[in-house]
């Protein structure tokens, strides 16, 4: 749901909750609480096994609102983000800051991500949670509560009790010595003299010698599958022609560790040339970069829920899009978290898994693999990677051409650009909607303009980038250019049908409206005309007021 939306729910609570507190906050709120607040209501969240919690300004405790001027700058209420990060474990900061313009006046919501599993959030050293609406320290008994989700079982590291060496592919084995080699090179001499049992034991494959799940999915021969079951081991690779409709598809089973090569050779990575003038851009470029196809690919097997009995998807489509897909909710609550921090996940779905993927070289033991997929996007000028987490699942469509041409542009003459402010442009692009916020942010560096939710490239910008005669065709004159050519038409003509004003008025109104949005502009446009008194309607027949 919206902003407007959300607070409008939380208005219709009967009184505060652990997850949720409100304050009236009318001038200014001391930082420090507000991080004690930041700590116990994320805590709490985790707890109340929610994903986020909710601190609103603005209103009392009585749910009335009264409007807060806390931070009234956009950037200095954005620069709270880092602040806050400053001072909590591991930087976990607001997932976002809502701005609601309330009738009543100004409301802050601020969105709290729930602790991550096993891990108490603190602020500035010490654990704070919520007994009822009261701020408090965390008890001992919350914290070990918290701690203690990290210890559960991992699906990964269960051992099969039956299953041997001869359920494992020997060139599945194989390659797995060399990747080893590759990612440790100073023991791949001494790794000549171990035998097969002790490479498996020091490649985090196997327990004391015994057969684990993860050693099935990443060695195991495809009719040792059953092992796993009812998790799945497989990987489906789908082709679908630009009307969605499915050409081809294969299924690929384990060992995984081979088959993440197969389905690679699948994708038709085929050549793109920039049809651009001017020498803005290379030639000629490979629709995917193999880095992000891998990557992509991989995470999804590392952090997949095999317990759901689910399996990774990677959905391939005609028009230059690439759709991976895997069951199971994203650990991180927040890619843009990930892409900011850069940093190892503190938790993994699966670690046993995660740690043998990372001795073979298939994924990052740095934690930086969705944020360098994101630059490497950046710098092809081609969209940012796109996640939907919604449904229990981590989806992620990879774009292999450019999506907009000024958005290309842009970001290949603006180097200035930092990555927070291209993630926000990029949801521009792709006219996705951006908070109050984010739009007030965009618009005091001059990056855009327009009126939510039509928002388009600035003059600065397209200045800069050539796109003058688009954002011509997409700024609106003022209302009363509109108003003062239907006034001309009446005075010539007498009167008008709201057909003839249409045929006057649409295809003169910017082109970031759709036809929609342009009839309700000049519905508005003869109403406001009407309100003043200089025009009046009989019937469907508009004329000039006496």
């Amino acid at each position: 749901m919206n902003p407007e939306q959300r607070l409008a729910s939380l208005l219709e609570l009967p009184s505060e909750t652990e997850v949720v507190e409100f304050k009236e906050a009318k001038n200014q709120f001391d930082f420090s609480k507000l991080g004690k607040y930041f700590s116990a209501l994320s805590n709490e969240a985790n707890l109340c096994r929610r994903k986020t919690a909710w601190l609103v300004f603005g209103v009392k405790n009585n749910r009335t609102v009264v409007g807060t001027r806390f931070r009234p700058s956009a950037s200095d209420l954005q620069s709270l983000k880092k602040e806050v990060a400053d001072k909590t474990t591991h930087r976990l900061t607001f997932v976002d800051i809502h701005e609601v313009q309330h009738p009543q006046g100004r409301v802050l919501l601020f969105e709290i991500p729930a602790a991550p599993q096993g891990t108490p959030i603190a602020w500035e050293g010490h654990y704070y949670g919520r007994d009822g609406e009261s701020l408090g320290p965390l008890n001992l008994e919350e914290i070990e509560r918290i701690r203690a989700q990290n210890r559960a079982s991992d699906w990964s590291a269960g051992i099969l009790p039956g299953a041997s060496l001869e359920d494992l592919d020997p060139g599945a084995i194989m390659q797995a010595r060399t990747s080893f080699a590759k990612k440790n090179p100073k023991l791949a001499e001494v790794m000549q003299q171990w035998d097969t049992p002790t490479f498996l034991n020091k490649a985090k494959l196997t327990i004391n010698s015994q057969i684990t799940r993860t050693a099935i999915l990443l060695l195991g021969k495809p009719e040792a599958a059953h092992w796993l079951n009812p998790a799945s081991a497989t990987i489906t690779w789908i082709l679908k022609d630009r009307d969605g409709l499915e050409r081809d598809y294969e299924h690929f089973s384990c060992p995984l560790l081979l088959t993440v090569d197969e389905v690679f050779r699948k994708v038709r990575n085929l050549k793109y040339r920039y049809m651009i003038e001017g020498t803005l851009f290379p030639e000629e470029v490979d629709q995917y970069d193999p880095y992000i196809i891998r990557e992509a690919l991989n995470n999804a097997i590392a952090h997949q829920d095999y317990e759901l009995g689910g399996k990774v998807t990677l959905v391939e489509f005609e028009d230059g899009r690439l759709c991976f897909s895997n069951q199971g909710e994203f650990i991180p609550g927040s890619v843009e978290s990930v892409v900011r921090a850069d940093a190892p996940e503190s938790r993994y779905r699966n670690r046993f898994l995660a740690d043998a993927m990372v001795n073979l070289n298939m994924i990052d033991t740095i934690g930086s693999g969705i944020r360098k997929m994101f630059l490497i996007q950046k710098q092809r000028f081609f969209p940012l990677p796109e996640y939907n987490l919604a449904n229990g699942r981590v989806e992620v469509v990879i774009t292999g051409r450019v999506l907009d041409l000024a958005y290309a542009r842009k970001l290949a003459e603006c180097s200035d650009l930092s990555l927070d402010d291209i993630i926000l442009l990029d949801r521009v692009q792709k006219k996705k909607p951006l908070t109050t916020d984010q739009a007030r942010h965009l618009k005091s560096k001059g990056l855009i303009e327009g009126r939510r939710p039509n928002y388009y490239i600035s003059a600065q910008v397209a200045q800069r980038s050539g796109e003058k005669a688009e954002y011509i065709r997409n700024r609106a004159f003022d209302d009363q250019h509109y108003k003062q050519l239907i006034v001309e038409y009446l005075e010539q003509f007498g009167s008008a049908r709201r057909a003839d004003i249409d045929r006057l008025l649409l295809d003169k109104l910017p082109d970031i409206l759709d036809e929609h949005q342009k009839y309700h502009k000049v519905k508005n446009l003869l109403q406001s005309l009407k309100n003043q008194g200089v025009v009046n309607v009989s019937g469907r027949t508009w004329r000039l007021s006496k």
